[in-house]
């Protein structure tokens, strides 16, 4: 009992339900904190549930990988949105979103000890899944666009360590890496013998013209590349907790084995609509994106009033901006202050492993324009109030 209880001490509490139930004391406060979209999932997807009612075997365990409709739609769209080609050498596994992926990817490549390298800021459930495996988050930092360090990776890489983590378009910061940097990481990855685990979950949330890039099209790359997918973003699935992942063949023993322990088989209503959501295809996302993106740049001209108080990073993905904030104040203290003054919220950088300073995260993805407005300018009011009066 002590051996699990310290193990699980060592993982950080997640601020969302905190910075939740401040929201909810506070009431009318705008909430640009947690990252989901402002939109419903498809009409096809609701469609599909009909039809899984209608058979009575689906109220039964189905296959621990996924049921095979699923699947084959699944293969499509990575072939003609990602390039992936599945083959003899990879396979789909179909998870209880992309962070069930995280873990099985975790569970399955490492021994209590090793070590994995994730780029700071990080998203904070892929330390948490770390740390409870009983491994060591390796953390390097990203240069001052929040753009990858392929040399510091290089660097870090131990005889422990099994694989380097990367986001694009990535949560926290929003921005987009470079398919130059990916490649660089993923070739290093091989180069090493340990695996790139590559988190694509706001595959289709990018703007200004700029490409998202998947690893695992790399030529070469089946073998030591993890893909993580989800469609609680583009398909607005948020709890709808269904994703999947391309791993290498010599992985799905491992990773079956977890999700038998876990989870016995994704939630098979959830598939259903799944494939109606891939039915539907990126065209629906596409849609409902041009509409974040018009979101997307009022919130960037209302944040030129923070011009001398924040450095905001270029961010051309996901729906996102990180800030960091010219004062010695604490980001937690600060988000407690902006909820309780001015009623709009943010997430504190120090969740995302930022100790250096004070960082917020402002997520715009879940708002209709005249929400977006309204709260960033109670931020740019609130940040403009308490950082001049010193106090």
């Amino acid at each position: 009992m002590s051996i699990l209880t310290s193990r699980m001490q060592a993982v950080q509490s997640p601020l969302i339900p905190i910075i939740g139930e401040l929201i909810r004391s506070h009431p009318g406060t705008i909430s640009l904190g947690q990252g989901v979209v402002y939109y419903n999932p498809p009409p096809e997807a609701t469609a599909r549930l009909s039809q899984f009612l209608t058979d009575s075997e689906n109220h039964k365990y189905k296959a621990v990988r996924g049921i095979a409709p699923l699947l084959q739609a699944i293969e499509a769209k990575l072939q003609g949105d990602n390039g992936i080609e599945i083959n003899e050498q990879n396979c789909i596994a179909v998870t209880a979103g992309s962070n069930m992926g995280f873990m099985n990817a975790v569970l399955a490549i490492t021994n209590p000890g090793d070590e994995i390298i994730i780029q700071t800021p990080y998203y904070f459930n892929h330390e948490m899944a770390i740390v409870m495996a009983s491994c060591h988050p390796v953390l390097v930092a990203t240069d001052n666009d929040y753009q990858l360090r392929p040399d510091a990776i290089a660097r870090s890489i131990t005889e422990r360590t099994k694989a380097v983590v990367t986001i694009s378009p990535n949560n926290p910061t929003g921005v987009v890496y470079s398919e130059a940097a990916l490649r660089e990481v993923n070739q290093l990855c091989s180069d090493s013998g340990i695996y790139h685990i590559s988190d694509e979950a706001y595959e289709y949330f990018t703007y200004n013209g700029v490409k998202h890039v998947s690893p695992g099209a790399f030529p070469n790359s089946r073998e030591h590349t993890i893909s993580l997918y989800s469609l609680s973003k583009a398909y607005g699935f948020a709890s709808w907790r269904i994703g999947y992942m391309v791993m290498p063949n010599h992985l799905l023993d491992s990773v079956n084995k977890v999700q038998d322990t876990i989870l016995i088989c994704p939630p098979v209503i959830s598939q259903y609509a799944a494939l109606g959501a891939l039915q539907a295809g990126v065209g629906y996302c596409k849609e409902h994106i041009q509409a974040i993106a018009a979101v997307r740049q009022l919130a960037l001209e209302s944040l030129k009033g923070l011009d001398g108080l924040c450095a905001i990073a270029p961010a051309d993905g996901a729906f996102y901006f990180f800030l960091k904030v010219h004062t010695p104040m604490d980001a937690f203290e600060l988000v407690e202050r902006l909820i309780r003054e001015h009623r709009v919220a943010v997430m504190p950088g120090t969740t995302f492993g930022m100790d250096d300073g004070c960082y917020l995260r402002i997520a715009y993805g879940a708002l209709q324009k005249e929400t977006v407005v309204a709260g960033i300018k109670r931020l740019v009011g609130g940040l403009q109030t308490i950082l001049k009066s010193g106090n």
